[in-house]
């Protein structure tokens, strides 16, 4: 079944930083927010990396982002989806990243996991012409890589 991603990205004009996953799972959609799995380790990390409170609800999550200059959106726009399993993406069809680049400082491209830097390279690399970092997936699919591994890693946000 084709599914169709419905919520709106992250960002402001101050957003330096661009995080893409790859397609919401089956939580976040229901939810209408990104990362909304409980097992999801995105909120805890950035929390940590940051140094704050892991934020609770759409509006103290999408506050973090922008005090910290975080844009978030998703490679896919829409795609046949078993589930919420990365591995059964078939026929996607990328996001217009225009919307954030166009109007944000954008420094810095990164993934949240191997798919979504495949997806963005297959996808969105072409047309757009930036280069994407790619992150270890906060996914709890990706459980071989512990938090402390996950905030590690995250910390180049940082920089």
């Amino acid at each position: 079944m084709r599914e169709i991603h419905t919520f709106p990205p992250v960002f402001d004009e101050s957003s330096e930083i661009l995080i893409l996953g790859s397609f919401p799972s089956v939580k976040s959609r229901e939810q209408g927010f990104y990362y909304g799995h409980p097992r999801n380790r995105f909120w805890k990390v950035l929390a940590a990396v940051f140094g704050g409170a892991e934020p609770q609800g759409i509006d103290a999550k999408t506050a973090f982002l922008l005090a910290h200059k975080i844009a978030l959106w998703d490679v896919v726009a829409s795609c046949e989806i078993t589930g919420s399993s990365d591995a059964s993406i078939k026929n996607a069809v990328g996001n217009d990243l225009d919307m954030i680049l166009s109007a944000a400082p954008i420094r810095k491209i990164f993934a949240n996991g191997k798919t979504a830097e495949a997806l963005y390279r297959r996808l969105l690399l072409p047309r757009f012409g930036r280069e994407i970092t790619v992150l270890p997936s906060t996914s709890p699919a990706n459980a071989a890589c512990s938090v402390e591994k996950l905030i590690s890693a995250w910390r180049v946000l940082q920089q």
